[in-house]
């Protein structure tokens, strides 16, 4: 619901997002800097896009806070706020949390990482499609980790080639069932959908799919478990959760492409608790989309994923 209020004529000139943290109580100053660069604050009727906006005695102001579909993550707790590692006029690199949308769907309409992005910068390029600003890749939602996010026209059509020409590299940690007997493996293997289901699937002889590629590389075993990386040539959706499905070493906590057989070992009791599947973006490395600047930027494990692999080494040691 709208909120109007009209500053006393006494009172000194101010910071706008000092007035509306000191009229608008409960809301962090920062959230409030969102709304109002998100052109969500006007000032004597005109929209306002800078805190730091000075306004005197006597202004008119209203606020028109977002909706109340808020993005949650993992564990359900609201995130109010991108976590932003680097920016600059062109792009933004954050670190996405487990249980957050990358852009709207049926299932999901709202409290994305394209709503927060909108409520951070405003206006950002839609190549992807209005329903996606800023938006270049995308993870799925129980995935945490790196992401990439254009701020201007010419960032997006470049950084939109870079993906295309595979010149981005990608590297993602997952904590998978079964211990591989390969030190790496590339699997190439066209991904196809299963009719009537949300599910993908490796095509086999014959069949015609999206080509991908992904090269895997086992960097700790235990009993019954490995800690891999995987680094994906291409990006087809759901890639590397299909292809370790495919070889035998499905994903902890995937729901949907999870053990189906015998053979895993499931994780007993007393394992730390992994509310999603086990998979993290962990680093990115690709040239800057208008200098041509280098550029890296890694994600440690987030702590679900990080108690997890630490009582791994501790209590499932390699036999």
């Amino acid at each position: 619901m709208q909120e109007h209020f009209r500053l006393p004529q006494d009172q000194t000139e101010q910071r706008l997002d000092r007035v509306l943290a000191a009229e608008l109580t409960g809301r962090s100053r920062s959230k409030l800097q969102q709304w109002i660069r998100a052109g969500r604050v006007r000032v004597g009727g005109e929209v306002v896009t800078r805190p730091s906006h000075p306004v005197g005695g006597g202004a008119e102001v209203s606020v028109d806070p977002p909706p109340e579909d808020v993005a949650t993550d993992a564990a359900g707790e609201p995130v109010e706020e991108l976590v932003v590692l680097w920016e600059d006029r062109h792009l933004a690199v954050i670190d996405k949390p487990a249980g957050v949308v990358t852009h709207p769907n049926e299932r999901y309409p709202r409290g994305t990482v394209a709503d927060l992005a909108r409520e951070r910068w405003g206006a950002l390029p839609t190549q992807q499609g209005e329903d996606r600003p800023g938006i270049v890749h995308r993870l799925d939602r129980m995935t945490s980790g790196l992401l990439i996010l254009a701020l201007s026209e010419e960032a997006m059509v470049e950084l939109m080639r870079a993906f295309r020409e595979r010149e981005v590299e990608k590297t993602y940690s997952a904590l998978v069932h079964g211990v591989p007997r390969f030190d790496s493996e590339w699997i190439d293997a066209p991904i196809l959908r299963v009719p009537r289901r949300e599910r993908l699937r490796v095509g086999g002889s014959g069949e015609e799919g999206r080509p991908a590629s992904t090269l895997i590389e086992c960097r700790e075993r235990f009993h019954g478990f490995a800690h891999i990386h995987a680094h994906p040539k291409t990006g087809r959706t759901h890639q590397i959760r299909v292809h370790l499905e495919h070889l035998g070493h499905p994903i902890i906590g995937d729901r949907l492409y999870g053990p189906r057989g015998a053979l895993e070992v499931p994780l007993p009791p007393e394992a730390p608790c992994l509310l999603r599947q086990a998979l993290h973006a962990r680093s990115l490395r690709f040239r800057h989309p208008i200098s041509g600047d280098p550029l890296a930027f890694d994600s440690p494990l987030p702590a679900d994923m990080a108690a997890l692999l630490e009582w791994l080494r501790s209590s499932r040691p390699a036999s």
